[in-house]
């Protein structure tokens, strides 16, 4: 491996760390605080340089040790990502910043992140509401879901984490990172979710068979959308739709081709693509149309009309 390929490595690896960590609900140091006879839970951390004591609740063993855990895990994240840093020096690699419009982009995936993991799990058929998944987001729990349910949402916001990082942003849109995006939409599912398929898979309401792909030819299908002289908008549609007919991975095909796309929409600073709630089942059709070869240009069209600039 290079030393360029050993530092996007790294890259990646640093991100996914960060995306676990923000993920954690409960990140700081734990604090019992008693009050005549009753004792308090807290969560003291510093952040800008001030120390802040957030409540968390009446204490009790099963929150103290979830605490406790939480604590431990992010402690342990840190230093795997200080590790992390350290080679990414001994590599000469150096930090970039952002360009100023690439980085208002990424305020504005992370204010529509939670409409937009609502819209995606509704386009891959879980039953919740906005509220639900709103809670699932921010608490990680909600009550009479189907475990499986919940578990895809948060996998899509571990995804929208992983690829709002500033180090992902400024890797590729190729097939690495998709496959990436693919292992984290489908953790807890598939042992290898970012594996490229090899089994034939039926899609539901389609008669069109995806042939199995093949990894080299996916590759440069990938690089050729790339590298073609549409204008940026088609090329990120283009992306989308490659990884949804070609189904490239076992599952989560449609969570990851719309990450995917949106990945390289913010890395050029497009803004985002988002198929509302309301309009999945249009979009279905319009995407069994194009699947069976019958119309190649409405779904074009509707994913441009979905498109949400800066």
């Amino acid at each position: 491996m290079n030393t360029f390929e050993q530092i996007q490595s790294l890259l990646r690896s640093r991100a996914e760390l960060r995306s676990r960590l923000a993920l954690i609900p409960y990140d700081g140091t734990v604090e019992v605080k008693i009050v005549g006879d009753n004792k308090y839970l807290y969560i003291r951390k510093r952040k800008a340089g001030r120390v802040t004591s957030t409540y968390v609740g009446q204490f009790g063993d099963d929150l103290y040790n979830l605490l406790l855990r939480n604590s431990k895990e992010a402690r342990e994240l840190r230093k795997q990502i200080r590790q992390i840093e350290k080679e990414l020096a001994k590599l000469g690699y150096e930090e970039n910043d952002l360009p100023a419009e690439t980085l208002l982009n990424l305020e504005l995936a992370r204010a529509n992140m939670k409409t937009m993991i609502y819209d995606q799990a509704v386009l891959e058929g879980v039953a919740t509401t906005f509220p639900d998944t709103e809670s699932i987001i921010e608490n990680g729990k909600v009550n009479n879901m189907k475990a499986d349910d919940v578990q895809k949402i948060l996998n899509l916001k571990h995804a929208w984490e992983f690829v709002l990082d500033k180090d992902v942003i400024l890797a590729p849109s190729n097939y690495y990172l998709s496959s990436y995006i693919a292992k984290i939409v489908n953790e807890g599912f598939y042992q290898e979710g970012g594996r490229i398929r090899s089994v034939t898979v039926t899609i539901g309401g389609s008669s069109f068979v995806p042939p199995v792909p093949i990894e080299y030819i996916v590759k440069e299908d990938i690089e050729a959308i790339l590298a073609s002289k549409k204008e940026k908008i088609d090329i990120a549609i283009d992306l989308i739709l490659y990884v949804m007919k070609t189904q490239i991975y076992n599952d989560g095909n449609k969570r990851t081709a719309v990450i995917f796309g949106n990945h390289y929409m913010i890395a050029n600073a497009l803004g985002l693509i988002i198929i509302p709630y309301d309009k999945v089942s249009e979009f279905k059709h319009k995407l069994v149309l194009y699947y069976e070869d019958e119309d190649l240009t409405s779904v074009k069209v509707f994913l441009k009309d979905c498109w949400v600039k800066k």
